[in-house]
């Protein structure tokens, strides 16, 4: 089944020396930032992950490694992902 095809008509305009749009409402992205590139005629805007790094960790099993001990090494402080 290919996926449903939104598409919605919107004027371009100037901001400063910058051409832009205004995203409608329903096709807006999530976080503060997007990558936009081209292809050919089309420009793809996609949304950058939150935070990557984050969300890869928060998945990782834990390490069944035991590091060794480092001499002259300050504890370090508890951090909470």
């Amino acid at each position: 089944m290919q996926p449903q095809k939104e598409e919605r008509h919107v004027r371009l305009f100037r901001n400063g020396r910058n051409q832009a749009i205004r995203i409608p409402r329903e096709f807006e992205l999530a976080g503060e930032e997007a990558i936009l590139r081209r292809e050919g005629n089309r420009l793809i805007i996609e949304a950058v992950p939150v935070n990557p790094l984050l969300s890869f960790l928060e998945n990782c099993e834990p390490l069944a490694i035991d590091f060794p001990e480092i001499d002259g090494l300050q504890p370090l402080d508890d951090v909470t992902l």
